[in-house]
């Protein structure tokens, strides 16, 4: 305290100088039409900016809400997707009754773990077998296909990412509708390409075209997967090798939506019979 006096009193005379100015600027403001609008001007802008300065760090932190939102609400509208149903139609002479309901649903997960330059990659995700997780579950991104679920835990899962030597997923053509399998391809450690195998020969594939989900798995049908970047003969083998580039970026994967079919078990069932299972 004495030391806060001793500066004070050094330093008197600056201080009243900084009263007397101010009291004086506040003395001409007041009487003074012009003075005083420049001054309210000046203080809207000051105020203004710290304001709008002040907005952007609390938007800036309010972001990863923002994103929750966000994805809660994409995976709300992908419930609603004419695909995610199917038709329960009666026909009845020249009458068509349809009834659509659902048969996939939506559950937005958050990636908290991811690895893309493995020759075998998995994701871990935030929610598990409390929120309705279950192993085999399609996994999907905002863009395209992410992989299938593999093991679960009650609060986390982890997925066998689409970028694993043992991924496989039914994909089609665009233009032929011919279809085959998408894998990532043995030797490859490129997290943006993979390979579309088992296409005959004798299908025409246009560089560029795109490459869709077939409905044949645990994805539902039309789920874009990527575009045709090359093709060609296999070795002289009667399959092709076509080149895909995906639209799923692994590099940025931050939400993911796992895909419920409620006809999985159904399906499964009735295929197991005809293996003899």
């Amino acid at each position: 305290m004495r030391n806060l006096w001793v500066f004070i009193s050094k330093y008197n005379a600056f201080f009243l100088f900084i009263l007397f100015f101010g009291f004086s600027i506040l003395l001409v403001v007041r009487n003074n039409d012009y003075q005083r609008a420049s001054a309210i001007n000046s203080s809207s802008q000051v105020v203004g900016y710290f304001y709008q300065q002040f907005n952007s760090w609390t938007a800036y932190l309010r972001l990863r809400d923002v994103n929750n939102h966000l994805a809660e609400e994409n995976a709300s509208l992908r419930n609603q997707l004419k695909g995610s149903g199917y038709a329960d139609s009666v026909q009845i002479g020249a009458i068509v009754d349809t009834t659509t309901k659902r048969r996939y649903e939506y559950y937005v997960a958050q990636v908290i773990n991811n690895s893309i330059h493995q020759k075998n990659n998995y994701i871990t995700i935030n929610k598990g077998a409390l929120q309705g997780i279950r192993k085999g579950m399609g996994v999907l991104s905002p863009t395209g296909v992410v992989g299938f679920v593999w093991n679960v835990s009650p609060h986390f899962a982890t997925i066998q990412s689409l970028l694993h030597a043992d991924t496989k997923v039914s994909a089609t053509l665009q233009t032929s509708q011919a279809f085959g399998s998408l894998v990532w391809g043995e030797g490859n450690y490129n997290p943006r390409i993979a390979y579309l195998e088992d296409i005959p020969n004798h299908v025409k594939v246009k560089k560029g075209e795109e490459v869709f989900t077939s409905g044949y798995s645990v994805f539902p049908p039309g789920i874009r997967v990527g575009r045709v970047i090359n093709t060609g003969s296999k070795g002289g083998k009667s399959f092709l090798e076509i080149q895909v580039a995906l639209t799923t970026n692994f590099n940025s994967l931050q939400y993911v939506y796992v895909v419920k079919d409620d006809f999985a078990n159904e399906k499964q069932q009735l295929e197991d019979k005809n293996n003899g299972g």
